[in-house]
């Protein structure tokens, strides 16, 4: 029994197809997407003149962002344990700073109390 004839009209529409859907395809988004200047441009002034006032914070946010990422990377442990147990840590140094600060206070309003200074509710001395 001889064998079937090779479908090379088949083959070659196949791979035709490919190359229109793999190559013409992500041509075509990277033609059509507008850049990040084109979408600057069409924003109003009002929001321009915000965006570029802003610009700074949130790329120094960002490279800090990073910043912990590496450093939170460099454990063993997964990165949001680290991120869990740095937030931890920060929340417990705004208390103790917070706890200093009313410390502060309450050591100050003795010392006018022993000096003799009248406190005025709502005003200043």
């Amino acid at each position: 029994m001889p064998r079937k004839p090779t479908n090379w009209r088949m083959y070659g529409k196949m791979a035709a197809a490919l190359i229109v859907c793999g190559v013409g395809g992500p041509a075509f988004v990277y033609y059509v997407s507008p850049t990040e200047e084109e979408l600057f441009q069409k924003y109003n002034p009002d929001l321009q003149r915000r965006s570029l006032q802003n610009r700074y914070e949130r790329q120094k946010e960002f490279d800090d962002f990073v910043t912990k990422l590496k450093e939170y990377s460099k454990s063993n442990r997964p990165i949001w344990e680290e991120a869990a147990i740095a937030e931890r840590k920060a929340k417990e140094g705004k208390i103790e700073e917070e706890m200093k600060l009313m410390e502060e206070i309450r050591a100050r309003k003795e010392e006018m109390k022993k000096s003799g200074t009248k406190l005025v509710p709502g005003g200043s001395l």
